[in-house]
């Protein structure tokens, strides 16, 4: 039962425990205490609402940052991982394979304010050998939704 709450919920975190209950032919009290359950041993870790900044007045310029680092003896990547994630510009800090160590992605209302995080924050921690910074330019689907329509360019192509 448990993956199957945990699909539904992760497609619409908004849903009624009483149509999750009947979609899953379970007793309402049954999936409440299920969710609870998962909610104590963090498998369930909570609930987010995806906006699409792009369509609001908002500005929001989204980054994300390669991180080479050296692990620190008896501690490896984990103590590391810690002292980025604690920053509160940083939305999500992921080890990777391959030719860096660290995705570490943040959002901030310009691309100056991501400089001055990496510049001023991020890189002069002891363990970061290296950092390269990517600006998404477009987000077109984020979290398995997508954000906007394609426009599809009906015009005639006319040649000389």
């Amino acid at each position: 039962m448990r993956e199957k709450i945990l699909a539904v919920l992760e497609k619409n975190s908004r849903i009624d425990v009483g149509e999750l209950a009947i979609l899953l032919g379970e007793s309402e009290v049954a999936v409440a205490n299920e969710i609870a359950d998962m909610e104590k041993e963090k498998i369930i870790c909570g609930y987010h609402t995806l906006i699409n900044w792009d369509k609001t007045g908002e500005e929001k310029v989204t980054a994300l940052i390669e991180v080479k680092v050296t692990p620190q003896r008896g501690q490896g990547f984990d103590r590391i991982a810690e002292r980025i994630y604690n920053f509160s510009e940083v939305n999500a800090v992921y080890l990777m394979s391959g030719g860096f160590d660290f995705t570490v992605i943040i959002e901030e209302k310009t691309m100056k304010e991501v400089a001055q995080f990496v510049s001023d924050k991020l890189a002069p921690l002891d363990a970061i050998l290296s950092t390269a910074t990517h600006f998404v330019l477009k987000k077109y689907k984020d979290h398995g939704t997508v954000l906007g329509e394609i426009v599809h360019d009906e015009r005639m192509l006319v040649t000389p």
